[in-house]
């Protein structure tokens, strides 16, 4: 596999920049870059690990979209959106941990990263995006940070190894089929 570190002169990822490089295998995004952009990461099927440098602000539409063997990602502090599809379908992530300056998670952001486990949204979310954590099939334990008033459409839907959620008192809107095939 390839490990790839870019150097600290670069200040953005460009779209598409590594799509479908499919011998990378980890790689290390410095303090300053501060954007990733749309499909960057997109369908680098061997990608293994991601560190995200501490000045990357957004992740962009389709960043990491189908890195089948994506099982860590770091996430530095300064992201605040995770875009659209960011990690859809990243079926090896076990978990995710949402940094206190993210302010919104987009749609279907991570549906069908089936390893998913758990997951705990910072309290500087203010909206999770509808099917944001769709068909997540592996998670057992949600914790929502105290800033969250929107949560869209189907979030947890088919989310069907699910025990508990707590929905803190900010929030203010429940989309559809919030728990829609959530048996447990």
């Amino acid at each position: 596999g390839t490990t790839y570190t870019i150097p600290d002169s670069v200040t953005a990822i460009g779209e598409g920049a590594f799509q479908c490089c499919s011998s990378l295998t980890s790689v290390t995004i410095p303090d300053s870059v501060t954007t990733i952009e749309y499909c960057a990461f997109y369908n680098c099927d061997s990608l293994e690990s991601a560190t995200i440098g501490n000045s990357v602000q957004t992740i962009g539409v389709k960043a990491f979209c189908f890195c089948n063997s994506l099982t860590r990602v770091t996430i530095g502090n300064s992201l605040q959106t995770i875009g659209t599809l960011a990690f859809y379908s990243c079926n090896s992530l076990t978990s995710v941990t949402i940094p206190d300056s993210v302010t919104s998670i987009g749609e279907r952001a991570f549906e069908g990263c089936t390893s998913l486990t758990s997951v705990t949204i910072g309290d500087s979310v203010t909206t999770i995006g509808s099917s944001a954590f769709n068909s997540c099939n592996s998670l057992t334990s949600v914790t929502i940070g105290n800033s969250v008033t929107t949560i869209g459409d189907w979030v947890f839907g088919g989310c069907t190894s699910l025990t508990s959620v707590t929905i803190p008192d900010s929030v203010t809107t429940i989309g559809d089929g919030l728990f829609l095939n959530c048996d447990n």
